[in-house]
């Protein structure tokens, strides 16, 4: 069994951040993540650009210099690996924590199972919970939702082309996905539960979307609730009005959620309403001694309440608790 004082799980922005956060403090924590750096960043759609300035996604003091006003996806990732290397984090990737235990003297144990299968066991007095939700896409819980046609994420639009493609959602990524498609000559619908724009797309990208819906370019309806997916279409109702559209493929861009059951298998409080774990603004430590959580996942449902530029700050209360908790 191998023995550490910190263990972080994810490396994401805000996991890395509280590593270096730690490092600073004279720790050496092990971050385990179950895929790469940044994950959750390299699935964004190709040609993604971030709401926040470049500076505002800087962790460890390291500058990050973009060409543009906000910086893309490609950029993050380069951005984000190079930070890992300068820090020197040590970062076990392509490994995965099945179960968090408890232990006497609030020390904990990490069983994990890399990608090949091996499975190890680790002794941690510290446990960071930096996951995220990106892993996690919510439900529409409709018949059809199943179907290989039908996804909860995006990547490019080039695929589609000439397509027939609905898109479910009214939210950020779904306007994003909607302009890529139409961009790259796809016949787009969108399907939007909500009475008129979201206030929450981004306001340098909605004046675009609304002029293609004026212009007939994309073909939006409000008040929309999808009933059911078939091979050949969506089947939807307006105000109680039966409509139904035809598909050749469906993105289901309706938001992510974390990993709930991972949280309350190790005793963490969630708020039933808002999905929010239970945790001390100063510190981030949650209800259970000595596991912290960081970043987004600590927004519970809300995924326009912590984002990277935020997020990132959580490490440095991380390490500060753990600092004193130390030295008594």
């Amino acid at each position: 069994m191998q023995s550490e004082k910190v263990i972080i799980i994810g490396a994401g922005p805000c996991g890395m951040s509280t590593g270096i956060e730690l490092k600073r403090k004279g720790f050496d924590p092990l971050l385990i993540e179950k895929e790469n750096v940044a994950n959750s960043l390299y699935h964004y759609p190709t040609h993604q650009t971030f709401f926040s300035s470049s500076e505002k996604l800087e962790i460890g003091q390291i500058p990050f210099i973009s060409e543009r006003q906000k910086p893309v996806r490609n950029e993050a990732l380069t951005y984000y690996r190079t930070v890992a290397q300068r820090t020197e984090l040590r970062i076990n990737t392509y490994e995965q924590v099945m179960k968090l235990e408890k232990q006497q003297n609030n020390a904990y144990t990490l069983q994990t199972k890399t990608k090949k299968g091996e499975e190890k066991t680790y002794y941690a007095n510290y446990v960071v919970i930096a996951t995220g939700y990106y892993d996690n896409p919510n439900r529409l819980n409709v018949k059809g939702e199943s179907l290989p046609h039908v996804y909860h994420y995006f990547k490019e639009a080039h695929p589609y082309f000439n397509e027939n493609v609905v898109v479910i959602g009214g939210k950020n990524s779904a306007v994003d996905a909607a302009l890529e498609l139409e961009k790259a000559g796809a016949h787009v619908t969108v399907l939007y539960r909500g009475s008129d724009y979201s206030p929450s797309v981004k306001p340098w990208i909605l004046p675009n979307f609304e002029s293609l819906v004026r212009h007939k370019k994309v073909r939006m309806e409000f008040d929309a609730e999808v009933d059911e997916i078939t091979t050949e279409s969506v089947r939807y109702s307006v105000k109680g009005e039966q409509r139904e559209v035809t598909a050749n493929f469906v993105f289901a861009m309706i938001g992510y959620h974390p990993n709930q059951q991972f949280l309350k298998s190790v005793g963490i409080e969630i708020d039933h309403e808002t999905g929010r774990p239970q945790f001390r603004e100063q510190s981030m430590e949650t209800n259970i001694d000595h596991i912290y959580i960081s970043g987004v996942i600590a927004a519970g449902y809300n995924n326009n309440e912590i984002f990277i530029e935020n997020g990132r700050h959580h490490g440095e209360k991380i390490a500060n608790d753990i600092v004193n908790k130390e030295t008594r």
